[in-house]
């Protein structure tokens, strides 16, 4: 269901931006596909959010890396076109694994972190 400015509703959360692999609420992020080997959704809670670290995607950061990690520091959820895509998003949520985001429109995610994190 889409209301007049473009938002959907699910579940009674409005999302603030959706794509294949992402949502952004109102209350924090469903990272679609994150667990292995069952692909399950991880949900990030904005609050839990300590740091945003926006970076450039080559092939050794990331673009070749369809699920999982080479580096344990750092997760990727499945996304099959991860290749195509350029800018890499990287999540300080205050533990050991951070996970790692490639939204399709990033600086619209990015505008959206800004205005509901404080780090």
């Amino acid at each position: 269901m889409t209301s007049p400015r473009g938002c959907v509703t699910v579940s009674g959360m409005t999302a603030l931006y959706e794509d294949a692999g992402l949502t952004l609420d109102d209350e924090g992020i469903t990272i679609r596909r994150y667990y292995f080997p069952f692909a399950n959704a991880k949900r990030v809670a904005y609050r839990d959010i300590q740091g945003i670290k926006a970076e450039s995607m080559g092939w050794m950061s990331g673009k070749a890396r369809w699920w999982g990690a080479a580096d344990p520091r750092y997760w990727f959820p499945l996304d099959m076109h991860r290749g195509d895509k350029k800018t890499l998003l990287v999540l300080n949520v205050g533990r050991k694994v951070r996970p790692c985001i490639t939204p399709e429109d990033p600086e619209k995610v990015i505008e959206i972190l800004k205005a509901r994190v404080s780090c």
